[in-house]
């Protein structure tokens, strides 16, 4: 595939080895506008934008993955095999499962279980375990103690559907003792898998379905900067 790629038109060299991924290309560009310096808007295609920038003297860049496995599974492929992304770290909104979670948390998928049916097109001969970089999680953990912010990690959900579930869907996965559910993780493992890079989803808990609570569309895409933070000590 040709440099630009049909969804980002960035050129060779102008994406750092190292990119921060929400799925909100707005929270993109207020990660860009609030920590880095000597920003370059290098991308706007769909909408979904991507910026490179400094942060305390160290190249990075904050891409828009948009939502779903789908989505992700495009953008992640096409830094890891076209861009020589090395490494991406999600930085993404969660619904707390664990009545232990609260809005605000942090939650590190140490793996993805998931509904979906991407690691099909993988042909494997039985279920593939979709898992982080187990450096990139212990960087993590260590950066969230460092500062002193409620954390926890384990097994999160990647559910293809967000609306149309059965009563009991959210249940029978808290029941199985997974922490909280979103809707791309497992395809950038799956993809950084494959293409032998680096992968890590970093969760701020947006709601708690089963204690009626959530937080509003600004505050997830202006706030969360816990998460943020912890993410760009990783690079």
């Amino acid at each position: 595939m040709a440099i630009p790629t049909p969804h980002l038109e960035a050129k060779q060299g102008e994406i750092a080895a190292c990119v921060l991924m929400p799925g909100d290309p707005l929270r993109a560009q207020v990660v860009a506008e609030n920590y880095l310096t000597e920003v370059v808007r290098y991308n706007s295609v769909r909408g979904m934008y991507g910026f490179t920038g400094l942060y305390k003297g160290q190249r990075v860049s904050v891409q828009g993955s948009g939502m779903g496995m789908p989505s992700i599974g495009i953008y992640s492929y096409e830094l890891y095999h076209f861009y020589d992304v090395q490494k991406i770290i999600r930085i993404g909104s969660a619904g707390a499962l664990s009545d232990s979670l609260e809005i605000g948390d942090l939650v590190f998928g140490v793996s993805a279980s998931t509904n979906s049916n991407y690691a099909a097109m993988f042909e494997l001969p039985g279920t593939y375990a979709p898992t982080a970089s187990f450096p990139l999680l212990q960087q993590a953990a260590a950066a969230a103690q460092k500062r002193g912010l409620r954390w926890q990690a384990g097994n999160i959900l990647s559910s293809d559907t967000f609306y149309g579930e059965s009563e009991n869907f959210l249940a029978r996965w808290k029941a199985m003792g997974v922490l909280a559910v979103e809707m791309e993780a497992a395809a950038l493992y799956m993809n950084a898998a494959q293409a032998n890079k680096q992968a890590l989803c970093i969760l701020t808990i947006s709601d708690c379905p089963f204690k009626q609570q959530s937080t509003t569309a600004e505050q997830r895409q202006n706030g969360f900067t816990d998460m943020m933070e912890v993410a760009l000590d990783l690079i």
